[in-house]
Order: structure tokens, then sequence, then C-alpha cells
């Protein structure tokens, strides 16, 4: 991997730039040129071959066909449907290629053997303590906890972290204490103060007969670890295994990647949030003005789902993996006023249904007073759109805050797109002015919260490996409502007089929202 050493002026600090290695080079460039040949090919039998133009117009219209009938949201089916009416042979061999997860029988096995070892819990009881408190709630807990195969519970210390380098500290201290096992996986890792400082815990731990392990996503990874990384950490004595490692493969292996972050100590203590293992998270380095983040720390029986997440992740990337998953899950007990649910989040088959949406609709359908949401990225779809305008229009106080100084300017403009329809319904929008807001937080009525990794956009929502925790009538729903309020005093409210535009910047804004769901 190339490297280059530059001086933070402002910080007068040094860091390392890293450059694509060549393993990622030679994967990209083999699925450019598979791609191409497969659509020259095409192309040519067209020409040379009498009648095959007709098969051709046949599949076009078949693929179109089988496009409408697909059970995926329709804003998604648009752009396919473009290519492949707009653009003969090229759009329906994108399609062919890229448009869903291809799992081989092997890896539907595996998945199948991984998922068989479920955490043995009856959720009776405390469904219907939910129940007495409010009826209406128990059904978000009692359908998340279905759609994800996760379960509710109680006596867990949660503790909410409203900056990145709040929870970089107290993380820490945790690793410091490790005694069993550390699992670690992220969608991100940068070396740095933040990842160097883990590595050296990491090293001294699996020294000293700690069980290491650590996921990251090859993709999320390209640009700031080497090719071989794992072979690296296995030299310390930490196993380590790239999810979904790029093989360079024309079918949709740029899709469908782990933007997880989980930390788990010893089955007792877990970490998640939006923060990956990076310094820009923690705020050492300034890329995008001053990073908004959030994490949250987990002590007591609820940690055993996040364990269960990456032992699964772990066995799909690591076939000689055996493990007995009880064997890592803890029976920490912990003072807790109230109920949590943490879950994990997919593309089909691995989850069959939109487990995240399907939260996000359900609290904003059942809020009375208000619902709050942070999230960096803001490119919805049509039912989530409506969602939101619904509730602002039944009188709901809906707030939404996103970045003002983005991280990607196309994906802003995508963002952006939405706010004109959004405000005339009566949402209220803030721009976080002092730089780039990545916490993903979902707050409504003082009793109900979500906090996790995922995104108000079609990556998260349909392609990529999520987690989150879902909170009820606990007392950190306070911090997070305080962080929230907090980040609005330091935000600039959006009004429709600010979103004036040209012909020219309507046109761009109308296109860029038609193709949202391909980003």
């Amino acid at each position: 991997m190339k490297k280059k050493v530059v001086v933070d002026p402002i910080k007068n600090t040094e860091r390392e730039i890293n450059y694509i290695p060549f393993r990622y080079i030679v994967a990209i460039f083999l699925v450019a040129i598979e791609t191409l040949a497969v659509i020259a090919v095409m192309t040519l039998l067209t020409v040379y071959i009498p009648y095959f133009y007709f098969a051709v117009v046949l599949t076009q219209f078949g693929v179109a066909i089988a496009i409408i009938n697909r059970n995926d949201n329709p804003d998604y089916k648009l752009p396919w449907l473009f290519f492949v009416m707009l653009i003969p042979i090229v759009g329906f061999m994108l399609y062919f290629m890229f448009y869903s997860r291809k799992l081989n029988k092997k890896q539907i096995k595996r998945l199948d053997e991984l998922t068989k070892q479920r955490i043995k819990k009856d959720d009776t009881g405390l469904l219907a303590k939910i129940s007495l408190q409010d009826e209406i709630t128990v059904s978000q807990a009692a359908i998340l906890k279905k759609l994800s195969d996760s379960h509710v519970y109680a006596n867990t210390d949660i503790r909410y972290f409203p900056l990145g380098e709040e929870m970089f500290v107290a993380m820490v201290e945790d690793l410091k204490k490790a005694e069993r096992f550390v699992f670690m996986e992220y969608f991100i890792i940068e070396g740095g103060l933040f990842w160097n400082t883990v590595l050296e815990i990491l090293k001294e731990k699996a020294a000293s007969g700690v069980e290491v392990r650590v996921v990251y996503d090859d993709i999320g990874c390209m640009m700031t670890l080497p090719g071989n990384y794992y072979k690296k950490l296995a030299k310390f004595g930490i196993k380590a295994v790239p999810f979904s490692r790029l093989r360079g493969q024309a079918n949709n292996e740029f899709n469908n990647r782990s933007h997880r972050k989980i930390t788990i100590i010893d089955g007792k203590v877990g970490y998640t949030g939006g923060v990956n293992i990076a310094d820009e998270y923690i705020n050492r380095i300034e890329r995008h003005g001053h990073w908004k983040d959030v994490g949250l720390r987990l002590q007591g029986e609820a940690v055993n789902e996040l364990t269960r997440l990456f032992l699964i992740d772990y066995g799909l990337n690591d076939k000689k993996a055996e493990d007995d998953f009880a064997d890592y899950y803890g029976n920490e007990v912990c003072k807790g006023d109230g109920f949590c649910i943490p879950f994990g989040d997919g593309p089909k088959p691995v989850y069959e249904r939109q487990v995240a949406k399907t939260a996000i609709l359900n609290m904003l359908n059942q809020a009375k007073r208000y619902v709050y949401i942070t999230t960096p990225y803001l490119i919805i779809d049509n039912e989530l759109i409506q969602a939101i305008e619904n509730t602002a229009m039944r009188g709901v106080d809906v707030r939404i805050i996103t970045p003002h100084i983005p991280d990607k300017k196309l994906v802003f403009s995508m963002t952006r797109s939405h706010y004109a329809f959004l405000l005339k319904a009566g949402v209220n929008i803030y721009e976080y002015e002092k730089g780039f807001v990545h916490a993903k937080t979902y707050l409504s009525d003082d009793e109900t919260a979500i906090v996790g990794t995922v995104n108000m956009d079609y990556r998260s929502l349909v392609h990529h490996f999520e987690n989150g925790v879902w909170i009820y009538n606990h007392k950190v729903i306070e911090d997070i409502k305080r962080d929230f309020l907090d980040t609005q005093l330091k935000s600039i409210q959006i009004g429709c007089g600010t979103l004036k535009e040209n012909l020219w910047q309507r046109f761009v804004r109308a296109m860029v929202k038609v193709f949202s769901p391909l980003f």
C-alpha cells in the first residue's frame, strides 16, 4: 500500500494519506473488463447474427416486466426501468449483473447454520410489562424483534456519548479490562491515534491469552488499510477477516457491505453507534468541519445480541469458524429502568424484510408529540417521505438535522432535493453549521429512541448490513434529547426562501432524485 505523510497545518500533526492498494485496483479493473466484454459480445451478436436483435428486444421487455413484478420499492425500480428500456443490451446486462444480491448454495447453507444459533429467551414477560406502560408501543417491540430475530431486554445499563471522542476514552478504558475476549466489527478502520491506541491494547491482550477478533469491511477500508491487513493482524495473534472480500466479479459485490460498528468485551460490555475507528470520528483530524457523531455503551444482558451479530458476520467470512455462540454469551445483570432491543438489518435473503425502515415508520406513525431525527443523508423513498409528511401534518413536531458541510457534494444535493416537499408539510429542517453530522438518531415523545448505524438513505435501508438499538422508557433518552436540542442550537434552520433555484438547478436536482436509489 502506498502512503504519503502530510502535515496538518492547523493542528501541526502528521497523518498518512493512503492510496488504493494494487489488489483493489486489479479487482475494479476486472469488474470493468468483464462488464464491458459481456456487453460487447452481446452487441456483436446483434450485428452479425440474423434475428438476434429480436431476441434482444424480447429480453429487454422480459426484464422490464420482471422488474415491475419484483417485490421491491417502486423508487428503486424506476432507475432500473430507465436503463433497461432506454439503453438496449447495456441496460439489461447491468441489471443481470448488479440488481440483486446473489448467494450461492454454499453461502446459503452457511448462513442457515449460523442463524440457527439463536439466543434462547422468552420475551413474553417483558412484552407484557411494556404493554402495561403503553399498549401501542408494545407493537413496535413485537414487530422489531420478529423481523430482526432478536429479543427484548431489561437489566441493561445504557450510556450515551454525544461525541466520538468521549466514546473513544470510555472504550479504551473498557478494552484495558478485557479478560476473555474482544470482538470488533467496523466499516472503516484507519491508522491514527484512535486505531493505533486500540491496536496496542489488542496486541497486549492477545499476547496475554485474550481472544481477539476483528471484522472490517473490505471496500470500506479500501483506502485506509493494506489489502492483506488481516495477515498483519494475525502476526499479533489477532484473528481478522475482511467482510465480503472484493474479488473482481461483475456482480453486486460493491453493494451489501458491512456498515456495522460493534465492539464487545467479555460479553459484558458492548459499543455501537455511528463512530468508525478513524481519527476524523474523534475530531483528531478535520476534513468536513467539526464531526458530530454519537455512540452507545451497553452493559448487561442486551450485549448478547451484539455478540450474536458479530459471530454471524465472522462466520460468514471465515468458513473454518465453528463457534458455539453460547460460549460467548454473558450473564451480566445491570440495573436498567427501561427496555431495549439491539437489532441487525441487511439485504435479502439475509433479512426477508427491511428491519430498520419498519422501525422508523412505526415510530413516525405512532408519534403523538414529536419526532427528532439526525442523519448524515436524507435520500428516502416515497413511503418514508409520506410517513414524515403525514406525521408533520397530524400536528406532530418533526425536526430533522443534516450536515451543512457535506462529505460528498452529489449526495448532499440528493439530500437537499427532498427539503422543499418536507418543508411544505411542516417539517422543520436544520443543517449543522459547524460541520458534518454523522450521527444516526431517532427520538420520539421522550419515550422511544433508535441509535445505531442506520442512515436515512438507500445504502443503509436496502443494501448494507446495519445494526441499531431500539430503546423504550430508559433514562438515557433524556441524554439523547438534550444532545439533539444542543445540536439544533448549533444549526441553521432551512426555510423555503433559502432553496431558490434556477431552471438548470431544478433539472439537476430532479435527475439526481430519480437516480438516488442507486447511490
